[in-house]
C-alpha cells in the first residue's frame, strides 16, 4: 500500500477515535487525571453534588465509530488487584451503554465490535459539611461558631495503583436574614460582631468547594440587645423653651433622662421639659432591658436656648396696610417687659407690662391713645422701656429711653 494511502486511512480514523465518549449526566464538575507515569493520559473525573444524601453516579458510553452494533463491558477499579478487575455488566449489540447507581471509584468500559477501544472515568460523590451555631453572646457582642469541611478524593494511577489526590479547596460565607453585621464573613469561620442585631435573625453558614457543591447550616438567634434612641422637638427657641422628648428606644424597660440642666426623669416619655436659662444643653438617655443590658445616647446636637435680646424700632406706620402697623419691641428670652409711651407734652398715651404668656402674646402699640379708638396724631413720641432677661440681663438704661416716629 502506498504511503499516501496509509496516511489517508489514519487521518480518516482519527475523527472516529476522537468520537469515543464517556459522559456523566447530572454531574456538577469535571476534572482530568494527572498520572505521573503517563502524563499524556487525561481521563475524566466526574463530580456529583450529593445535596440529597442519596446521590449516585451515572456513566454513558458511546462507540468511537464503525458500523456497529457494539458490545460494552463495564468494570470497576479494585484496590486489591490495583486494576479494573471487578466486572459489572455487559451490554451486547447496542450503540450506547449506561452504567448507573455508581459509587465513588474508577470505571472502565471496553467497547468491541466494529471498533475496539476502552474508556476510563472516575466518579466521586461530593457533599461539603457545614455547621452553624452560637458560640457566645452578651449585651454587647455576638460570637458565631462555624465548622466547614470538604471531602478528599483520590483516584489511582492505573499503571501502579498509587493513589493521587484530587485538588479541592473549601470556601465559606456567613450571612443572616434579616441582614446584620458579620465582620469578614468569608474570612473568619468563627466571626464576632460588636454590632449585634436589634431584631431576631437567622444566621446561615454556606460551605462550598472547588467543584461547585455546597451545603448550608443555620440557626435562629433571639436578640437581647437594647438600644437607646429618642427625638427632640424643638431644638432651638427663646426662653422659656418647652421641649418634647419622645422615646424611640428598643427593648428598654428602665429609663434615665439627663436634660443637661441638673434635672432628670425616669419616665419613658417624660413630660415636656422647660428650659428657662439661655444657653446650650446636652441631653442624654440611658436605658436598661429586663436582662440588664444597658445602652445610652447623647445627642450630637444640643438644645439651644436663645440669649435675651431687646431691639427698639424708631418708626412705625399704623395706617392699616399690614406693614409695620404697630410699635413692637423685638425681643428674645425676656422674663418681663415694661413699655411706656409719652407725647411731646408728656402725656402718657400707652403702657404695657407683661411676662410669661401675656408677654408672648403682646402685639405692640397700635397707635391709639391708651387702648381707645382715638388715634394718636402723627409725630414724635418718647418711650421708656424696662426689661429683664432670663439670663439675668437688666435692660434698664439710656439705651432704652428714646424717640419713635409715628407716620400715617
Amino acid at each position: 500500500m502506498p504511503v499516501r494511502y496509509f496516511l489517508l486511512i489514519i487521518i480518516l480514523l482519527l475523527p472516529a477515535i476522537a468520537g469515543a465518549q464517556l459522559s456523566a449526566p447530572g454531574m456538577s464538575a469535571v476534572r482530568y487525571t494527572s498520572y505521573p507515569s503517563a502524563p499524556t493520559v487525561k481521563d475524566p473525573v466526574f463530580i456529583f453534588c450529593n445535596a440529597s444524601g442519596s446521590q449516585k453516579g451515572t456513566l454513558n458510553a458511546s462507540s468511537p465509530g464503525g458500523t456497529g452494533p457494539y458490545n460494552f463491558s463495564w468494570y470497576q477499579w479494585s484496590d486489591i488487584t490495583k486494576s479494573f478487575s471487578t466486572f459489572l455488566k455487559t451490554d451486547s449489540g447496542v450503540s450506547t451503554s449506561s452504567s448507573t447507581d455508581l459509587d465513588d471509584g474508577g470505571y472502565k468500559v471496553i467497547i468491541s465490535g466494529g471498533f475496539d477501544t476502552s474508556l476510563v472515568g472516575w466518579i466521586f460523590i461530593d457533599k461539603p459539611f457545614s455547621s452553624a451555631a452560637l458560640q457566645n453572646r452578651t449585651c454587647d457582642y455576638v460570637a458565631l461558631k462555624g465548622q466547614a469541611a470538604i471531602d478528599t478524593f483520590y483516584y489511582n494511577n492505573i499503571s501502579n495503583g498509587v493513589p493521587v489526590k484530587l485538588p479541592n479547596t473549601v470556601n465559606f460565607l456567613w450571612s443572616s436574614d434579616p441582614a446584620s453585621t458579620i465582620p469578614s464573613p468569608d474570612f473568619y469561620l468563627n466571626p464576632q460582631t460588636f454590632d449585634p442585631p436589634l431584631v431576631d435573625v437567622t444566621y446561615n453558614l454556606q460551605v462550598s468547594d472547588s467543584f461547585g457543591c455546597m451545603t448550608n447550616s443555620s440557626f435562629s438567634y433571639q436578640t437581647i440587645r437594647v438600644k437607646a434612641d429618642f427625638t427632640v422637638d424643638p431644638f432651638t427657641g427663646q426662653a422659656p423653651l418647652t421641649v418634647t422628648f419622645t422615646d424611640k428606644s428598643i427593648r428598654a424597660v428602665k429609663y434615665l433622662w439627663e436634660f443637661g440642666d441638673t434635672t432628670t426623669s425616669k419616665l419613658n416619655n417624660p413630660d415636656p421639659h422647660i428650659y428657662y436659662i439661655p444657653g446650650e444643653y446636652s441631653v442624654k438617655l440611658t436605658v436598661e432591658s429586663d436582662l440588664h443590658c444597658v445602652d445610652s445616647l447623647r445627642l450630637d446636637q444640643k438644645i439651644a436656648v436663645d440669649k435675651s435680646e431687646l431691639n427698639v424700632p424708631n418708626v412705625f406706620t399704623p395706617n392699616g396696610d399690614g406693614i409695620n402697623d404697630n410699635f413692637l419691641v423685638e425681643s428674645k428670652s425676656l422674663r418681663n417687659l415694661s413699655v411706656e409711651v409719652f407725647s411731646r407734652s408728656g402725656l402718657k398715651v400707652y403702657s404695657f407690662y407683661g411676662e410669661g404668656e401675656i408677654l408672648r402674646q403682646w402685639k405692640g402699640w397700635d397707635g391709639n391713645v391708651n387702648f381707645s379708638s382715638v388715634k394718636a396724631s402723627p409725630g414724635i413720641y418718647f418711650y421708656i422701656i424696662r426689661a429683664y432677661g432670663w439670663d439675668n440681663i437688666n435692660y434698664n438704661g439710656k439705651l432704652y429711653r428714646g424717640a419713635v416716629y409715628l407716620y400715617r
